[in-house]
C-alpha cells in the first residue's frame, strides 16, 4: 500500500530528510512495516517551499498508519499536514504546530542597514526569543526578501515574543509577518 505524507512545513530537503524521512525510514524498518520510497518539496509561485511530501510503502495499513502518525506527532508537525492512502484517496489530517514566517525586506531599506546589520543575528535572536514556545526551523532567500520560518505551539505567542525586536532592529524595518500553519 502506498502512502503520501504531506508535511505542511517550509523546510529544505536536507532538513526534511534529517527531521522526518530518516526517522520514518528507521522506525518502519525496525517494525518491518514498510519503507520510505522518496520525497519532494512543492514550491510556491514565489519559489519558496510550500510543503514537502514523503512517499511510503507499507505492508500493514492500520498498524503502519498508527505508527507513522505517532512518530510524526512526537517529532512535531505543523497543522495542515496529512497522510493520504494513494489507492483510495482517503486522508487523515494531523499536526499541532503553528507556523510564523517573517519576511525581511531586502530592497527598500537604507543601504547602510544592509551593510551594518546581520541576518544571522535576526535568525539567532528570533530563535532565542521564542525558546520554550517554538524555534526557527528554516529560511528562504528570494530576490527581494528573506524569510525565516518559525514553528511552535502558538503563532500568537511567538509573534508577541518577537514584536519588540522586530520593531527595533533596523534590518526588520518594513518586514512582514504571516501565519503559515
Amino acid at each position: 500500500m502506498l502512502f503520501e505524507v504531506t508535511i505542511n512545513a517550509r523546510i529544505r530537503p536536507m532538513q526534511r530528510g534529517e527531521i522526518y524521512e530518516d526517522v520514518l525510514a528507521g522506525i518502519l524498518a525496525q517494525h518491518s512495516l514498510g519503507s520510505v520510497l522518496g520525497a519532494g518539496s512543492m514550491l510556491l509561485p514565489s519559489g519558496e517551499i510550500g510543503h514537502c511530501n514523503i512517499e511510503i510503502e507499507v505492508s500493514k495499513f492500520e498498524e503502519a498508519t498508527a505508527l507513522i502518525l505517532a512518530v510524526l506527532e512526537e517529532i512535531g508537525v505543523p497543522k495542515g499536514s496529512k497522510i493520504k492512502e494513494c489507492s483510495t484517496g482517503s486522508e487523515i489530517q494531523f499536526g499541532t504546530l503553528e507556523g510564523l514566517a517573517i519576511y525581511l525586506n531586502y530592497t527598500d531599506l537604507d543601504p547602510e542597514i544592509y551593510e551594518n546589520c546581520d541576518p544571522n543575528h535576526v535568525y539567532s535572536e528570533l530563535d532565542r526569543l521564542v525558546d520554550g514556545v517554538g524555534k526557527v526551523f528554516n529560511y528562504w532567500e528570494g530576490p527581494n526578501e528573506t524569510a525565516l520560518y518559525l514553528y511552535g505551539s502558538s503563532y500568537l505567542q511567538m509573534k508577541a515574543l518577537i514584536t519588540e525586536f522586530t520593531q527595533t532592529y533596523p534590518l526588520c524595518q518594513k518586514c512582514r509577518i504571516e501565519q503559515i500553519a
